[in-house]
């Protein structure tokens, strides 16, 4: 009897250990996979970047000299060339190239956000059979390939396009307005192409707020754009910042809507980093402008955000 008591104990335990290992192991699973992709396709490759902004131009292929390398007596020298960095600091071209991004980023992410908080409310506040259509008709044009959506831009835009065509045709304008080839456009094209990553984490946020708050500042006397700025919008801030988050990051790194809207003023970083890398050959260079956009614009917003996260979670304990 005792010893039946033992051999259901010990199966007892390993039929926990066994347990306690699927758990582990299914746990394991899930956090290594998605930190494995992002190891895979950020980590690497903006290392191999890292590595090549401190290089020297060469001409060949590569056109860079690799910074490690061993001697005939098995010495490993490391050589770290700083003079692309010091060429990104000292040259107005790329300052400019970084201001204008900025600027260009800010302008289509406020926008942006005026546009899409206006949507989100929209849809939020009507039927709850109208919400699925509505939200559909926003994620609609990403059926269609990003390059013709910005061309379709392009054509509209353009002197003899749809607007001047009808401006023309109604006589109120003499002569075609210059609608391409300025910042004006390329705002426009950003704001149209990121739109929807504007609305749906407003609108997530806005679904998720009890109306019953609402209707007690109405009881309480409080008017509804005073109801709407002091209850909607601060318990709607999660979902404003991660659109902010999610317009503004690759809006500084453009290429495609600057370089097919903008005109030969509109310097960016995605067309610097284009012209370094395939016109000038200068992996080195445009190695360097990648990094320090990564270091002076996604990591401290990141860790905003991260901060943002802690503060709230706080507040909800």
């Amino acid at each position: 009897m005792i010893f039946g008591i033992v051999l259901n104990f010990l199966d007892f335990c390993l039929s926990e250990l066994r347990y306690i290992g699927r758990k582990l192991r299914d746990k394991w699973l899930i956090i290594f996979i998605p930190y494995a992709w992002v190891s895979l396709f950020f980590l690497f490759p903006f290392l191999i970047i890292f590595k090549i902004s401190f290089s020297e131009l060469q001409v060949g292929i590569p056109p860079f000299r690799n910074i490690v390398e061993w001697t005939p007596d098995l010495l490993l020298k490391i050589r770290l060339h700083f003079e692309s960095y010091w060429t990104v600091f000292t040259d107005n071209f790329y300052l400019h190239a970084i201001l204008s991004s900025l600027r260009i980023a800010l302008f289509s992410t406020i926008g942006c956000l005026i546009m899409g908080y206006m949507i989100a409310y929209s849809i939020s506040r009507v039927k709850t059979s109208w919400r699925m259509p509505l939200l559909l008709m926003i994620a609609l044009p990403f059926w269609t390939s990003f390059l013709i959506r910005v061309y379709a831009w392009m054509a509209m835009l353009s002197n003899k396009g749809l607007i001047n065509s009808i401006l023309l045709k109604l006589n109120i304008i003499a002569t075609p307005l210059q609608l391409l080839d300025n910042d004006a456009a390329v705002c426009l094209g950003i704001i149209y192409c990121y739109l929807p990553f504007m609305v749906f984490p407003i609108y997530a946020s806005l679904i998720k707020i009890n109306n019953d708050f609402i209707e007690a500042a109405h009881d309480l006397g409080c008017s509804p754009w005073r109801a709407f700025w002091s209850i909607t919008v601060p318990l709607s801030k999660q979902g404003i910042i991660a659109g902010i988050i999610l317009v503004f990051l690759p809006s500084i790194g453009e290429f495609v809507i600057p370089e097919i809207l903008g005109g030969p003023e509109t310097v960016t970083i995605g067309r610097v980093l284009w012209w370094e890398f395939f016109n000038n050959r200068n992996w080195p260079l445009a190695s360097a402008v990648a990094v320090l956009m990564v270091f002076l614009f996604v990591v401290p917003i990141m860790i905003l955000k991260n901060r943002q996260l802690e503060a709230t979670e706080k507040a909800a304990l």
